[in-house]
């Protein structure tokens, strides 16, 4: 008996024995593959860079439990080859789905070279100069423009400006359609701005209000609501969220503040000095975000031919009814986005018992029907402020520093454009993790700021130099006179942003 169970013992170990063996081998053949298998591998033998790349490595790591490396290579080469008769590959089955939904896929056929297009600015971050690019391979690009704020965007970068044949991108106008600024300048001198500031801080906390789905609970009145908003299927069913928003602010970068406004030299009809000033920065809110998530959807179903950088450039076409539809929805958005600035300048005005002596406003998320080289195209100007000869312009810098109102050159290579605002450093995220009021107070203190409210994400060192920034369009535009901010009110911190 015990002969028999130590052959029995024997056995058994020799058979763990070789089933670690045998794991010992499977993990040496996947940590190969996995160590040693790259997308550029796959790209090498043939596939093109997207899904089937991502699917082709996942699958290899499981077939190395069953094959060596040079098995593997061999039998991608033969499902690349072939993905209809390896339908039922017994490792890469799924990869053959793949590459059959791509066969069937329209072909994306870009322009023969790019699109002209020129960067204003050092120092612009890589995926934002990387999105001017790929927009520049688009069939119905024209030209472009980056502009020195650029940084990052969804498509198109924010400070990007894309000029296009008959068609319109969604994503190139932007998530906060109209997107907008206006500068009221009251009749009250500067030096009085310390004397009023209780009223002032007051006024800013009574007739504003900030954040997402933010309502005022009577619903102002204004003009734009009595416009036809049933022009599309999206605009009519957004028609009771807009009434209930009009009149508000965004989230994010979104702002009303009390500042001083310094004129050097006659302009704008009045004489040189400082006055108080008010300036707003909102857009569209939450209507506004509906049509362009709807249209934004609708374009890219429309063009499944787009690589995955391309995506979100999909356009629609303006001969076709779905353009048409987002063009007018674009449009109405425009006119409640001032309409909302409007009723601010309205309401605050009334407040501190003072109507403004000079006003300038402007969009800088939207599209507009231009000549250009004696060409009519669709210019797209997300995060850039339009800079056509004489036209004016508001460009803000940050909480703790100055903005300008700016008279536009009429610069052909930038489209007319110019910048929307200094531009970011940094990402929301990245900014909530670094700072601490206990950084920033001391630099709202140094710039005479008082802050009511506002989220760490927008303080002033996530934001680039604004003189710099300045500097760099010079050509573009020329500076009419400077916006200081002094009390400044903003979406509490937590708020989802809307820029």
């Amino acid at each position: 008996m015990q002969r028999v169970a130590r052959l029995w013992c024997g056995l058994f170990r020799l058979q763990r024995v070789e089933s670690l063996q045998h794991k010992t081998q499977v993990v040496e053949r996947w940590e190969s593959v996995s160590k040693q298998m790259t997308g550029d591998d796959l790209i090498a033998l043939g596939f093109t860079r997207g899904r089937a790349v991502g699917v082709a490595l996942k699958l290899a790591r499981k077939a190395a439990k069953e094959l060596d490396r040079d098995a593997i290579v061999r039998e991608l080469r033969a499902v690349l080859a072939d993905p209809v008769h390896n339908a039922d590959h017994p490792q890469f089955a799924a990869l053959a789905e793949v590459l059959r939904e791509q066969m069937n896929k329209p072909q994306f056929i870009e322009r023969a070279e790019p699109a002209p297009y020129r960067v204003w600015g050092e120092g612009i971050e890589a995926q934002a100069a990387d999105q001017i690019r790929q927009a520049a391979r688009l069939p119905v690009a024209v030209a472009g423009a980056l502009m020195p704020d650029a940084h990052v965007g969804y498509g198109l970068p924010i400070g990007g400006v894309l000029a296009t044949e008959n068609s319109v991108i969604p994503y190139a106008v932007g998530v906060d359609i109209a997107c907008r600024m206006r500068l009221s300048v009251y009749d009250i001198p500067a030096s009085d701005l310390k004397r009023l500031n209780e009223q002032l801080v007051r006024t800013l906390q009574r007739e504003t209000k900030f954040g997402v789905g933010v309502e005022f609970q009577k619903p102002l009145e204004h003009d734009v609501l009595d416009e036809d908003w049933s022009i599309t299927a999206v605009t009519k069913r957004l028609f009771d969220k807009a009434r209930g928003q009009l009149g508000t602010s965004g989230s994010g970068n979104h702002f009303v503040e009390f500042g001083i406004f310094t004129l050097d030299k006659p302009d704008l009809g009045i004489e040189p000095g400082t006055y108080l000033s008010l300036l707003s920065h909102s857009g569209s809110r939450g209507a506004g975000a509906g049509v362009a998530d709807f249209y934004s959807r609708l374009a890219m179903s429309k063009h499944p031919e787009l690589p995955d950088e391309l995506r979100r450039l999909a356009w629609l076409d303006l001969d076709s009814e779905d353009g048409q539809e987002y063009w007018a929805a674009m449009n109405l958005m425009g006119r409640y986005a001032a309409a909302n600035h409007a009723l601010i300048h309205q309401r605050v005005a009334k407040a501190i018992g003072s109507k403004p002596i000079v006003s300038v406003e402007n969009h800088h998320n939207f599209a507009w029907k231009e000549t250009h080289d004696g060409r009519e195209v669709i210019v797209h100007r997300k995060g850039a402020t339009p800079a056509g000869r004489g036209v004016l312009g508001v460009i803000p810098g940050s909480m703790a520093t100055p903005g300008y109102v700016v008279r536009g050159k009429g610069s052909a290579p930038s489209l007319m454009s110019a910048s929307h605002g200094a531009g970011r450093l940094m990402s929301r995220t990245a900014a909530r993790e670094k700072f601490r009021w206990a950084h920033v107070k001391p630099m709202l203190e140094a710039a005479g700021v008082q802050l009511l409210s506002a989220g760490i994400d927008e303080a002033p060192v996530v934001y680039k130099n604004i003189h710099e920034v300045m500097k760099a369009q010079s050509d573009l535009v020329e500076v009419v006179a400077r916006f200081d901010p002094k009390i400044v009110k903003m979406a509490d911190a937590g708020e989802k942003p809307e820029d």
